[in-house]
């Protein structure tokens, strides 16, 4: 995904708690800087600050990062002079994302076979209705038209 001009991660959106590949071929890449490192905190404060070098590879300078909590991933780079490229001034900012644990099963929770149960009887159950349906809707008008006729066996 490219978040912006010459920024690109691996992942379609920045998740907390997960890793991510951040690839650069702004400035100092289009420059050839030889060294480029990541200056990166999250939320507002930019906590848990740190630099990563970058790997600089034929598809720009990369970097793979854990996204912590934060509302946000503030970011900027710098390169080997001392240089910065901070969006003119305004740093790289993105919302992170919520984890989603609304249908994660945690392992210290115990999984109750009481609710498995329940849950393959009301599958069974819908199969059973859908079957009922299908056969009103399939054979009800030829009953009632009177074009319905019992197949049957013949005999040799």
């Amino acid at each position: 995904m490219e978040l912006t001009k010459n920024i690109f991660f691996n992942t379609d959106k920045l998740v907390e708690n997960s890793d991510v590949k951040l690839s650069y071929t702004g400035k100092f890449f289009q420059d050839n800087s030889s060294e480029v490192f990541l200056h990166y905190g999250f939320g507002n404060n930019w906590n848990d600050l740190k630099d990563v070098k970058m790997e600089k590879t034929e598809l720009g300078f990369q970097a793979e990062i854990h996204l912590t909590d934060g509302e946000t991933f503030n970011f900027c780079f710098r390169n080997n002079d001392d240089e910065w490229d901070n969006n003119d001034g305004n740093n790289y900012i993105f919302p992170i994302e919520k984890l989603q644990t609304g249908l994660v099963v945690l392992e210290d929770e115990p999984v109750s076979l009481g609710s498995a149960r329940k849950l393959r009887r009301s599958y069974l159950w819908s199969k059973k209705i859908r079957l009922a349906v299908y056969k009103i809707i399939t054979y009800l008008p030829k009953l009632i038209s009177g074009n319905y006729k019992k197949k049957s066996k013949i005999s040799e």
